[in-house]
């Protein structure tokens, strides 16, 4: 039976996909195999004794020590996707805000409490709605910082909405460029992309490459007058450049998921309280397909969507499966190959993948292998974590 400790409210949905007679879930486990949460920080606390795996029910995986965790050969899975049509809604939501003072308009009915005639309140809104005159979305230039699940499905959308729309991802996947409205134009740089936007998006993961990518450098290349839109992570901008940016007029508004203090109170900036993924249906797909990578992991090896170790799959083709990781250096594979012919332990398929440092084996075995072959094949130089699935 694997044990999983449960950090955050997760799903129901997302729960019942574990079996009774195979997992046990709770707060308290003791012993864990794996963790499942939300948003619950790991930096701080004690990682388990034999932590296998730990899957984050949303894509951003900042609240998990993800270094610490390959080192002892934890595998680190994320769900990246299952929330996109949620963000989507709520980007568009924000250029609408943008765009129109919806918010400014719907302030100054809810202060109109001193007036209880109907035809007075109609006359006077009537006198006033002018002071919040907007602009429409279309006919306007979208550009798009990261062509991801959320970053393609935002240009889809703004395609739809009947504005030019513009992307810029300098590591565009296949399957992100399949997913894409031909009628996206991709750019070369960010300085051509922000150049010509009256909106721009930013759908970027924040690490050592984009951390304060949105710089002063790059504001004074917006177009004047531009909206930008933060519903990625807040690092990704310089908030001190943002804000002289704002004073400046070179930014219209901005609008970000992410609030700090110093961006409270201005009439040129609309916070929303992180809730970019905060509809049912986000969660229950996010624990849907947290659970259903966690299981797959911990009963066969297999690794989908994971951050720190390489996507890798096999079926099964035999009753007895080893899985290592190892620092991605040479001769381990063949080592370990090595101590399995030497015990007449044949290999009936395999797999090996690699990322980075770190490499990922499946192997599956005609017999079982003994204690003794496990210890050899777990004191193998450059071995990091061997299981027996």
């Amino acid at each position: 039976m694997f044990h999983i400790q449960i950090y955050n409210r997760i799903s129901e949905k997302g729960l019942a996909q574990f079996e009774a007679a195979d997992f046990r879930l709770g707060a308290e486990v003791a012993h864990p195999d794996a963790i499942l949460l939300r948003s619950q920080k790991l930096h701080d606390l004690p990682m388990p004794q034999g932590l296998l795996a730990i899957a984050r029910a949303g894509a951003g995986v900042n609240n998990i020590p993800v270094d610490a965790c390959t080192e002892k050969g934890v595998v680190v899975l994320n769900t990246p996707g299952a929330n996109a049509n949620a963000v989507k809604e709520l980007v568009v939501a924000g250029m609408l805000l943008a765009a129109r003072d919806i918010f400014g308009g719907m302030q100054f009915v809810q202060g109109l409490t001193d007036i209880d005639d109907a035809a007075e309140l109609a006359a006077r809104l009537e006198a006033e709605k002018k002071r919040f005159v907007g602009s429409e979305l279309a006919g306007k230039t979208l550009g798009v910082i990261g062509l991801g699940a959320i970053g393609s499905m935002v240009a889809n959308v703004g395609v739809d909405l009947g504005m030019k729309v513009a992307g810029y991802d300098p590591v565009l996947s296949v399957d992100a460029a399949w997913r894409l409205s031909s009628r996206v134009r991709k750019m070369e740089s960010l300085a051509a992309l922000v150049r010509n936007c009256d909106f721009v998006t930013l759908h970027i993961p924040a690490n050592e490459h984009t951390r304060g990518l949105i710089d002063a450098e790059v504001l004074a290349a917006f177009k004047p007058g531009s909206d930008l839109l933060n519903f990625a992570r807040e690092e990704v901008v310089d908030h001190s450049a943002l804000l002289n940016a704002l004073d400046n007029q070179q930014l219209a508004k901005y609008v970000t998921d992410f609030p700090r203090p110093e961006l409270l109170g201005r009439k040129d900036v609309l916070c929303l309280p992180h809730i970019g993924a905060s509809t049912r249906e986000a969660e229950e797909n996010c624990a849907m397909m947290a659970a259903d990578q966690l299981i797959d992991f911990l009963r066969n090896g297999n690794i989908t969507n994971s951050v720190n170790f390489p996507e890798t799959h096999m079926v099964r083709n035999g009753g007895h499966r080893i899985t290592f990781s190892n620092r991605n250096v040479p001769r381990v594979l063949g080592t370990v190959l090595s101590i399995l012919a030497d015990r007449n332990i044949n290999v009936v398929d395999m797999v090996n993948r690699s990322r980075g440092e770190i490499a990922y084996n499946i192997i599956d075995l005609d017999q079982a292998p003994d204690a003794d072959t496990v210890s050899a094949i777990t004191t193998t130089e450059a071995v990091i974590r061997v299981r027996v699935v």
